[in-house]
């Protein structure tokens, strides 16, 4: 396979395009005092809007895994397609993934190996444009540094192909899962706090049912990971919980967003 990179293509847009810079935003995003867990952080759930409204909640997700940060080798990374209708799971042919902060290189063996198990198939134009997976990777690459990639966007599928898939992956300590996901779209302040209350509550009770397609564009992502997460008996802890009208936009038509961390007790 020809090595290819698949470049940025949503900074200058939704996060800053200039290194120094990105690395100053996610920085100052990024909690320095995660909570204390009753025990290892496993995985986490974070929004993928621009920064300016979603990176402070986004930083709280990914700052409750720095105490494990130096020993994850792997990031399996799941989100929506936003653009391209598909059956299915896809992840990409590229080599590697870059930001302004650098390449992240893909776990290809993986990858292969999953596809040719049909329990993914293997397309760029789900993540040409994608935005869900992209704003996670300098967050990613701040806090692991080096690791490879398993990058994946769900089309339609059943939750328990999603859980499946990070059944199959999520088999050593050295292996971290994020899931991206926003909450609910284009409701009043008001309203959205009460929908966005709900899902907290689902994904807290690891209730995959009870999160609807109006409640998070990333809900076959969560759906999955939480019926993951139930085999595998983990306890989920909110860690954040607001909206576009909370961090930088009015309040007629809010976006939600949310942070969770996933452990073992």
């Amino acid at each position: 396979m020809t090595d290819t990179t698949r470049a940025p293509a949503c900074d200058s847009r939704f996060y800053p395009s200039e290194r120094a810079a990105l690395q100053e935003s996610v920085d100052s995003y990024v909690d320095e005092s995660p909570p204390e867990l009753g025990g290892r952080p496993e995985a986490v759930i974070a929004p993928h809007a621009g920064y300016v409204y979603s990176g402070m909640v986004a930083g709280r997700a990914y700052g409750a895994a720095a105490p494990i940060a130096e020993s994850v080798e792997r990031v399996v990374l799941i989100g929506p397609s936003h653009f391209t209708r598909f059956e299915g799971l896809a992840s990409s042919r590229a080599s590697a993934f870059e930001t302004p902060l650098g390449m992240t290189p893909l776990d290809r063996e993986t990858i292969d190996e999953l596809a040719s198990r049909d329990v993914i198939h293997v397309a760029e134009e789900p993540h040409r444009d994608e935005h869900s997976l992209e704003t996670h990777l300098p967050f990613i690459q701040t806090l692991f540094g080096e690791v490879e990639l398993v990058p994946v966007v769900t089309g339609e599928a059943p939750d328990e192909a999603v859980a499946d898939l990070i059944e199959e992956t999520w088999n050593d300590r050295e292996t971290f899962v994020a899931v991206s996901s926003d909450l609910s779209h284009h409701l009043d302040y008001e309203t959205a706090r009460d929908v966005d209350r709900t899902t907290c509550e689902a994904i807290e009770s690891l209730e995959p049912d009870d999160i609807g397609r109006r409640d998070a564009c990333g809900r076959l992502a969560i759906r999955g990971l939480l019926l993951a997460a139930d085999r595998r008996e983990l306890s989920v802890e909110t860690l954040d919980l607001q909206n576009s009208g909370d961090t930088a936009g009015g309040r007629d038509e809010v976006v939600g967003y949310g942070a969770w961390v996933l452990g073992d007790d």
